[in-house]
């Protein structure tokens, strides 16, 4: 069996897993959304503002952050007052569905209707991975060049949204919005963009908006490399 193969044979299994996760999150009332991004993107500080407007808004949020090592960003997003946990990969670069479902078997709370995944800093290998979402989000900082979307089109072509941050910098790093919309276009088209700014709290409202939409049963963007196959539930699913 070529490398191919076994990349094919290991995909297909985790599609599996995350199709079975995604059905058990359904019957529970909760919508999984991933964010996946490069590393200093300010992703993490981003989830922190949307975790706490999610509490002051009385929003049943959650949120379960990767990384290769340490828990820093699980104590940075518990500031928010929402239910985080910490999962440390061992140096694998990526999520995958058996992971979350392990971590989630014995912590998701039991009145918990939208959880947030924040994968590893990483725009290649975790862009192959369902996690059993049905919201992927891509983020992307204005200091990371208007070509990003051409230079990872699997991961812009797989977000049923995107979402350009730090764009209190846009200025100073001269980024070309109309460039960058065009790029992003280019591999994934039609798929809406978000401005937003963890400093001024701009795009926070916006994206848990775009959470609960998902979760209310709103189906998302299609994009042209979709991580699987929307499945329309209602809010109402029982909780177990």
């Amino acid at each position: 069996m070529c490398r191919s193969d076994v990349q094919q044979a290991v995909l297909a299994k985790n599609d599996g897993l995350a199709a079975s996760l995604r059905a058990d999150l359904a019957e529970r009332g909760v919508t999984l959304v991933n964010l996946l991004s490069s590393p200093g993107s300010g992703k993490t500080e981003l989830l922190a503002r949307v975790l706490a407007h999610a509490v002051r808004q009385g929003v049943p949020a959650a949120a379960l952050t990767a990384d290769l090592a340490t828990e820093n960003d699980a104590v940075r997003l518990a500031r928010s007052g929402a239910p985080v946990r910490q999962l440390l990969t061992d140096g694998l670069c990526h999520l995958e569905a058996r992971q979350v479902r392990a971590k989630l078997t014995d912590w998701l709370p039991p009145d918990i209707s939208v959880l947030f995944v924040e994968n590893v800093g990483n725009l290649v290998c975790p862009a192959s991975y369902d996690l059993g979402e049905t919201l992927r989000i891509v983020l992307m900082a204005v200091t990371e060049g208007e070509d990003k979307p051409l230079k990872y089109p699997t991961a812009f072509g797989s977000a049923h949204l995107v979402v350009v941050t730090k764009t209190d910098l846009a200025g100073p790093a001269g980024f070309d919005e109309s460039l960058f919309h065009e790029n992003v276009h280019r591999v994934n088209p039609g798929v809406e963009i978000v401005r937003s700014c963890a400093r001024t709290g701009a795009g926070v409202t916006t994206l848990l908006d775009h959470a609960l939409a998902a979760r209310d049963g709103a189906p998302p963007h299609r994009p042209p490399l979709a991580p699987h196959p929307h499945t329309h539930h209602p809010a109402s699913a029982p909780v177990a």
